[in-house]
């Protein structure tokens, strides 16, 4: 299965991260065990959710939804962006 592959995280997507709040790790865990689907341009959306229970930008959310879109090449897995929901 693609998941197998190793995971490479573009110089884009932990500028997003750090934007949104997601960890490396989250964005592993995600590609590694989260739900897929179809995304634009041939690519893969991972999502994944997360126990939160904290305060992010002074509201509390109990769940935090870590979306990264990968492209699946023979080799790798790259990480071309992340997006983060907190519910």
């Amino acid at each position: 299965m693609e998941k197998e592959l190793p995971i490479q995280i573009s110089s884009h997507a932990y500028e997003q991260m750090e934007e949104r709040g997601v960890s490396e790790e989250e964005v592993i865990v995600a590609v590694q065990e989260g739900e897929s689907e179809i995304a634009e341009l041939g690519r893969t959306m991972f999502r994944k959710n997360f126990q939160y229970e904290k305060m992010w930008r002074d509201r509390y959310y109990a769940i935090k939804q870590v979306a990264p879109v990968v492209a699946i090449e023979i080799d790798k897995i790259v990480v071309v962006t992340v997006y983060a929901f907190y519910f």
